[in-house]
């Protein structure tokens, strides 16, 4: 093989493993999961099955955990108007996390009609991690307000996890925390306040990074090695 042939494969070697590296690059893995929910609402039990997706974005020392439905669940005998209906739910944590967290979101924004499927709008909690690892959130109890009544959802079929993150608590502590402390604290819901322990800027989008710097250097190794590589055959072929 000649010499620019050689240099031009090398280079080529050394961009593809730059790439590679960035494609290994960690992410959060979502799953939208089926949940079938068993209502308790004031005339009986009424029960929905109604796909779930669970979504985390980073925000300052937490995480934004977003649920979010995507068919209705239960129904009203008479019309919810405007704002009557208010949801909240709690998230299973799970994996190197464990308690729930609190997610809340606005009151309806138009009447639902009678015996209509109730749509829940999108509810949001801040979710600061208390030990490292990968943490799961699962679906946890659904709950409706409205008309001065409650409504109960739990979900009856077991649900897979929706949402796995990969975190970084506060010093970056991996060691399990002491009994009684695996509750909601750390956690609020769209109303609440985060916990003031500060969390390192590390995670997914750190690791995207570092590993992109990483691959950067693999290619200029590979460049630099081709060019040496051309310096010599022209040595060579003087």
């Amino acid at each position: 093989m000649s010499y620019p042939r050689r240099t031009a494969t090398l280079a080529s070697a050394a961009a593809l493993a730059g790439s590679a590296v960035l494609l290994a690059a960690p992410a959060a893995r979502a799953d939208v999961v089926d949940v079938d929910y068993r209502c308790q609402t004031p005339i009986g039990v009424k029960s929905a099955v109604s796909p779930i997706d669970i979504r985390g974005v980073r925000s300052g020392s937490g995480y934004r955990i977003t649920m979010s439905w995507q068919k209705g669940v239960s129904s009203s005998p008479v019309e919810l108007g405007k704002g009557a209906m208010t949801p909240s739910a709690t998230i299973r944590l799970g994996g190197a996390d464990g308690g729930t967290l609190a997610v809340s979101g606005p009151a309806n924004a138009a009447a639902i009609p009678a015996d209509t499927p109730i749509k829940i709008s999108d509810l949001s909690g801040t979710y600061t991690p208390r030990k490292s690892g990968k943490v799961t959130f699962t679906a946890g109890t659904l709950t409706i307000k409205a008309l001065g009544t409650t409504t109960t959802c739990t979900p009856a079929n077991s649900p897979e996890p929706s949402l796995t993150l990969a975190v970084t608590a506060a010093g970056g502590s991996s060691s399990p925390s002491s009994p009684g402390s695996s509750g909601s604290s750390g956690s609020s819901g769209s109303g609440g306040s985060s916990s003031a322990r500060q969390l390192p800027q590390t995670g997914p989008e750190d690791s995207v990074v570092a590993l992109g710097t990483l691959g950067g250097t693999v290619l200029l190794t590979g460049a630099a090695g081709a060019l040496w590589l051309t310096r010599q055959g022209r040595t060579a072929r003087r």
